[in-house]
């Protein structure tokens, strides 16, 4: 990936968007050390429109995207980060100028490089169950595995609370109870921000797609 002179947040969710600058800032600090925070430019977009016309995709959310994405073009930026990963979908109908830090993409070159050829895939209940994601890593000979169909409303039900900020300790210690599980014998892919939100334990059989784009922006930015 080329060096990021000017990098770009689309804000969305206020949790999902504050958790990626938290943790932009917290992996930059690292890198630089002293009292370095990261520069960034933001177009903070209503979320509550896009998020109505989610998780199908729709002309007229991929209108609306595309004039979020200009605005951030009007900043100067030369790369994006999308706090959101079902969007993605929608974004890769349109032509951008800037380089988009694509979460799919990032995780199957990380999975290939781990040498895994088989996932359990944890999302919201869309992503889960539709074939985007899907899709994606079968084209790279990566199988992938659901957790069964309990556990995928538990999983919903984390992303839902951890969005409106009501998840309790016992909701998060069943979630963290199916990861745990799963990622004995697997790849586990975490791909929702609100799910990402909700794990902050390291597992080097843990790929968390929206802490993939997060460092792979900070490793790259100057």
């Amino acid at each position: 990936m080329m060096k990021i002179q000017s990098l770009g947040i689309l804000g969305l969710g206020s949790r999902s968007t504050l958790f990626y600058i938290k943790e932009i800032n917290r992996l930059y600090h690292n890198k630089k050390s002293g009292y370095s925070t990261c520069p960034f430019k933001l177009w903070n977009a209503n979320f509550d429109v896009i998020n109505n016309l989610l998780p199908q995709l729709s002309d007229k959310l991929t209108v609306l995207v595309d004039n979020h994405l200009a605005e951030l073009q009007h900043l100067q930026v030369d790369a994006i980060l999308i706090p959101n990963i079902t969007l993605h979908e929608t974004i890769d109908r349109l032509s951008i100028i800037p380089k988009i830090i694509h979460p799919v993409h990032l995780t199957i070159s990380k999975l290939k490089e781990d040498g895994f050829n088989e996932i359990v895939l944890l999302g919201s209940l869309h992503t889960m169950e539709s074939n985007y994601l899907k899709t994606a890593f079968n084209k790279e000979s990566i199988v992938v595995v659901l957790p069964d169909a309990e556990e995928r409303f538990v999983i919903e039900d984390v992303r839902k609370h951890v969005y409106w900020e009501t998840e309790s300790e016992e909701l998060l210690k069943e979630y963290a109870n199916i990861i745990k599980k799963y990622s004995a014998n697997y790849a586990v892919v975490l791909a929702c921000t609100e799910l990402s939100v909700a794990w902050d334990t390291v597992s080097s059989n843990v790929f968390d797609m929206s802490r993939i784009q997060i460092e792979t922006a900070v490793e790259n930015i100057d």
